[in-house]
């Protein structure tokens, strides 16, 4: 089973080239960031992106506003798009946000926001930026030695500045399984104590050390609902930096419909067919997973596969 649609924030590959190879070529990076054409996507110390007042786009900068208004800002490389270098801005605790917005006519949005309101591509390297981000101020310190760490490869890289160790760091993405289970044409979704009354969603954890993803699908689903499961196919796959875990969904069928609720995670877990999801969503006793996320893709495909029905038009009646 494959996914119908690209899920939010996937799909950079198609519009962005991320030069990977040219990272460590300081003179040609360097140059791309002082060209005419060079955009800047600016994020706060928190990761929050600057977008239009009054628009859904993102507010980017070039290299002239850059190197006047923010020029003690570090910036990293993104990639190529459209034959425009893309740079991510990181502003600190000290920069004076609301002049900013001001001076950019700009307001703030977390990505949970932007990522329902921007263009994919948009959606895509905010989020992108912002993973990045997090990873920059999370890795200060070397973790064999201590020392200090300097960001390199233009920003890609974090070198231990202690010339006996040396390590050099990467970004780190954490790997999480989410999964939409089926039985005899019911699938299964939980909810946890703290979601907002009726908020059903699929099933997800992360990956442990020295496991397989589909051990994991089967693994969660046991740990979480005491549903033991079967065959697992992979569906689709989400970058979601928040702070920094990749999404990587899942269909599977389960071997038995009972359900053992184990860890406490889950406040409830049930079996829905078509027809319960259509009456829930109509008489508002279910929501589902919000958009943004791959868990509403899986239902959605789901759903289309085996009832014909469409996720969108029946969440927006």
């Amino acid at each position: 089973m494959i996914a119908t649609k690209l899920n939010t924030f996937a799909g950079l590959s198609l519009i962005l080239d991320r030069v990977s190879e040219q990272r460590d070529a300081i003179e040609w990076v360097t140059a791309k960031a002082g060209s005419p054409d060079a955009r800047y996507l600016l994020l706060d110390a928190q990761g929050d992106a600057f977008l239009h007042r009054g628009e859904e786009s993102l507010r980017w900068l070039d290299a002239s506003e850059r190197e006047r208004l923010l020029a003690h800002a570090s910036w990293s490389l993104l990639g190529i798009a459209d034959g425009q270098p893309h740079f991510m801005l990181l502003l600190d605790e000290s920069d004076d946000i609301a002049a900013l917005e001001e001076t950019f006519n700009a307001r703030r949005a977390g990505l949970r926001e932007a990522g329902l309101l921007l263009a994919s591509d948009e959606a895509g390297l905010f989020a992108y930026a912002k993973g990045l981000a997090h990873w920059q101020r999370e890795t200060r310190f070397c973790a064999r030695c201590g020392a200090p760490l300097q960001l390199v490869s233009s920003g890609h890289r974090a070198h231990c500045t202690n010339p006996a160790c040396g390590r050099l760091h990467f970004p780190r993405t954490d790997a999480a399984i989410i999964v939409i289970v089926e039985y005899q044409g019911a699938c299964l979704l939980g909810r946890q104590a703290g979601w907002p009354p009726g908020r059903y969603s699929t099933l997800a954890g992360f990956i442990e050390p020295g496991e397989a993803l589909e051990d994991a699908v089967r693994r969660e689903v046991a740990e979480e609902a005491g549903v033991l499961v079967g065959d697992v196919h992979y569906h689709s796959s989400q970058p979601w930096p928040m702070p920094a875990s990749l999404m990587v969904g899942f269909t599977a069928t389960a071997l038995s419909p009972t359900i053992r609720l184990r860890d406490g995670e889950l406040e409830d877990a049930r079996w829905f067919t078509p027809q319960q999801i259509i009456d829930g969503l109509a008489d508002g006793s279910l929501k589902p997973p919000t958009p943004l996320s791959v868990s509403y893709q899986l239902l959605s495909h789901w759903l289309q596969q085996r009832a014909g029905l469409d996720l969108d038009a029946l969440s927006t009646r």
